[in-house]
């Protein structure tokens, strides 16, 4: 079962996947998200909130991006109105802080529809475009299976952790698992320090540039435990110790009043959700291992 993106046009081929390494391009990338034009291609109808595919283009360079629009957010009980698009950029500065790369750049900015999130495309084999060639006939892709996927429960693969068992629509029974990889474990860690109330599997994309991304962070960052996310399968293990030491490295920017990381958030969230944060990250140092799922709603439904 395969978990991407929805079926909307894949970047322009000259623009090419951007590394999660490559700096000259990423800045780049990133003045073209925030100066340049937003063109809009198309939108993902199955987004709760209003998400518009778009070109940014500026000086004959095109970032494909995602744009959500702050009116299009449909209003929740829990968070305040008309900060979501602002959760995505705090949460993107801070995985930038601890240098993980785990979010796409997301900046925000005026658009077509007025002031929102704006963040980099990420090209998978599942959104990228086909072969249009004369002639030339694609091939059907090999089956897969995603970092998150659902399997029959005697089918787990090697190398891949279960968390869930469960009934699909036609009443087999099937289990929701995720690779046991360095890249998904850094993520998991990242939605703990981000309270992140909502990682589900469709939010996990592998890039074909090698990258493994999360997207949709408009409901993180709040001050009271959130935390429902699919990727359970680290519970109670051990976190890594370069990972503490970002960690360790994120609570004493966060802690500094006149931190550059701790005045950039403040535009976005507020005081007392930046010292949450700073709480949450130093709750993990201390205990050096992951938590374990609460007994109440531990993972998002439906989980993709």
């Amino acid at each position: 079962m395969s978990v991407g993106e929805p079926s909307v046009p894949g970047p322009d081929e000259a623009v090419g996947p951007i590394g999660p390494h490559d700096d000259d391009v990423r800045r780049g990338e990133t003045e073209t998200l925030r100066d340049g034009e937003l063109i809009i291609v198309g939108r993902i109808p199955a987004a709760s909130n209003t998400t518009l595919v778009c070109d940014a283009v500026l000086d004959g360079t095109e970032v494909r991006c995602v744009y959500k629009p702050v009116r299009g957010e449909v209003p929740l009980w829990d968070f305040p109105d008309g900060t979501l698009a602002g959760r995505e950029v705090g949460s993107y500065l801070v995985s930038e802080a601890l240098g993980w790369s785990v979010i796409p750049t997301t900046i925000h900015r005026d658009g077509p529809l007025g002031p929102g999130m704006v963040q980099r495309w990420v090209v998978t084999a599942d959104n990228d475009e086909p072969s249009s060639a004369v002639g030339v006939t694609a091939e059907l892709p090999a089956p897969r299976i995603e970092l998150v996927d659902l399997c029959p429960t005697d089918t787990v693969p090697t190398g891949y952790r279960a968390i869930l068992r469960a009934l699909d629509p036609l009443g087999e029974p099937v289990v929701l698992v995720h690779a046991d990889d360095p890249r998904l474990q850094r993520m998991a860690v990242l939605d703990v320090v981000l309270n992140n109330a909502d990682r589900k599997g469709g939010h996990v994309l592998e890039g074909l540039d090698g990258g493994v991304y999360g997207v949709d962070h408009g409901i993180c960052l709040h001050t009271h435990d959130k935390l429902r996310t699919v990727l359970w399968g680290w519970a109670g293990e051990p976190i890594p110790g370069h990972l503490l030491a970002d960690l360790a490295d994120l609570v004493e920017h966060l802690t500094s009043a006149d931190h550059p990381l701790t005045t950039a958030l403040s535009e976005h969230i507020t005081d007392a959700e930046i010292i949450a944060l700073a709480e949450r990250a130093a709750d993990l140092v201390t205990a050096e291992s992951m938590p374990h799922p609460p007994g109440h709603r531990p993972i998002p439904w439906p989980p993709f």
